[in-house]
C-alpha cells in the first residue's frame, strides 16, 4: 500500500451508491446541515448512508481547537452539529450552547459502550437529559520515526525535551493536549487537581520542549506531512498520525509504553441550541456515523476506537489487537483522561501556553 494517501483511501473505501455519486461528480454540499468539525472529518467514508439517503454531503466548516470553536459559537456563529471532546462538553453545555439529544432518533444508540456513555457528567446530566453522542476515542501519545529514534530513547516522555532532538519535535497547537503531555511528564494523572506548583512544573516542562519544537501542528494532515516528509522525527500526536503514515509505508510508530503513559480522550457530536438547519438531517447524520462499516474504517484507517461496542465487535480481532484496542484495561492503564478542567485552571493554561509558544 505504498504511497496510499488518506484521500486515495477514501476513494477506495467508497462503494455502491456513494461511489456512483462520486464518479458522476454529483455530490454537493447540503446547506440544510452544517457541521462544525475538526479538519479531516469531512471524509465521505464516515457517512455513506447519509449521502445514500440525502443525495449530498453535509456542509463542513472547521476549527483548530475546541476553545476556538467555543468562542466562535458563543459569538453567534451558526451550525447544526459540533464535535467536541471529553474536556469541553460540560463547558459548552453550561454556556447554553447545546440542546439535548433525542436518543430514540439515533440508530444504534443502545449499542454504545456503557463504559463510555456512563462516564460521569459526560453524556447525561443529573436531570437525565442526554447532551453528547460519544463517537471516537483514542490517545495522544508519543509518535516517532523508527529509523531516526532508537528504542532506548523511548522510555520516557522527557525525550521530547532532550536537546539531541532540537528542531526534530512537534507537539499540538492545542492547550489540552499540550498540558496533558506536561501533566504526565511531571507524574500527574488527574489534571483537575493540579496545584499551583504542579502548574509551574508542567509549564516549565513545556518550555523545555519548546526549545526542540520544529512546528506546532494544528491538524493531523499537518503532522502526517511533517513526519512523512522527514521534517519531524518525534511528536506528541493522536493515533491517526501513525495509522496514516503506516498506510503510506512510512516507518512511524506510536508507543503507549513510556514510563509516564498516555492521554486518553473521548470525542463525539452535540446538537447546537440554535441549530438553523434540518433537525431530521442532523439525526440522519448521527445515525449514519454509528454503524459497523464506519467503525471498521475509523479503526483501520484512523486508529481510533468507535464508541459503538456492538460495531467494534464485528471488526476482525487481528485488526482490533493491532490497533491496541483488544484489552481496554491495558488501553487505559497509565493514562490521563482528558476530563473537564476547572475554568480558572483552563484559562491559566491558555494564557501560559501562548507565552510558551512565543518563547517566554
Amino acid at each position: 500500500m505504498a504511497g496510499l494517501t488518506r484521500r486515495s483511501t477514501i476513494t477506495l473505501a467508497l462503494g455502491g451508491a456513494l461511489a456512483a455519486f462520486v464518479a458522476a461528480g454529483a455530490i454537493a454540499e447540503d446547506a440544510e446541515l452544517v457541521i462544525f468539525d475538526w479538519a479531516g472529518y469531512e471524509d465521505p467514508s464516515f457517512f455513506p448512508k447519509y449521502v445514500e439517503k440525502n443525495g449530498d454531503t453535509p456542509t463542513f466548516t472547521f476549527f483548530g481547537d475546541e476553545d476556538e470553536a467555543f468562542e466562535k459559537v458563543r459569538s453567534g456563529f451558526k451550525a447544526d452539529l459540533g464535535h467536541p471532546c471529553s474536556q469541553s462538553v460540560v463547558k459548552w453545555r453550561e454556556a447554553g450552547l447545546l440542546q439535548p439529544l433525542d436518543t430514540a432518533r439515533i440508530a444504534g444508540w443502545n449499542d454504545l459502550d456503557p463504559n463510555i456513555t456512563g462516564m460521569k457528567d459526560l453524556v447525561t446530566s443529573d436531570d437525565g437529559k442526554v447532551w453528547f453522542m460519544p463517537w471516537e476515542w483514542g490517545n495522544s501519545l508519543l509518535t516517532y520515526n523508527t529509523e531516526k529514534v532508537p528504542a532506548e530513547d523511548l522510555k520516557s516522555l522527557k525525550i521530547l525535551a532532550d536537546p539531541k532532538y532540537k528542531d526534530r519535535v512537534s507537539v499540538p497547537d492545542n492547550v489540552d493536549d499540550a498540558y496533558a503531555l506536561a501533566s504526565l511528564a511531571i507524574g500527574l494523572k488527574d489534571w483537575t487537581q493540579m496545584t499551583d506548583d504542579q502548574f509551574k512544573q508542567a509549564s516549565d516542562f513545556l518550555r523545555e520542549v519548546h526549545k526542540n519544537v520544529r512546528l506546532y501542528w494544528t491538524d493531523n494532515t499537518e503532522i502526517v506531512q511533517a513526519m512523512g516528509g522527514g521534517e519531524v522525527d518525534l511528536a506528541w500526536a493522536w493515533n491517526d498520525a501513525a495509522a496514516q503514515l503506516q498506510l503510506q509505508s512510512v516507518p512511524v510508530q506510536a508507543t503507549r509504553d513510556t514510563a509516564e503513559g498516555v492521554s486518553t480522550w473521548v470525542c463525539g457530536y452535540v446538537l447546537y441550541k440554535d441549530a438553523p438547519g434540518s433537525l431530521d438531517k442532523a439525526y440522519d447524520y448521527l445515525s449514519a456515523i454509528n454503524t459497523p462499516e464506519v467503525a471498521n474504517f475509523l479503526l483501520s484507517d484512523w486508529g481510533y476506537g468507535h464508541s459503538n461496542a456492538k460495531a467494534m465487535a464485528t471488526i476482525d480481532p487481528k485488526v482490533v489487537a493491532e490497533k491496541g484496542y483488544a484489552d481496554v484495561d491495558k488501553f487505559v492503564d497509565k493514562t490521563l483522561f482528558q476530563s473537564p478542567l476547572p475554568t480558572d485552571l483552563k484559562l491559566k493554561m491558555i494564557a501560559e501556553f501562548e507565552k510558551i509558544k512565543a518563547g517566554y
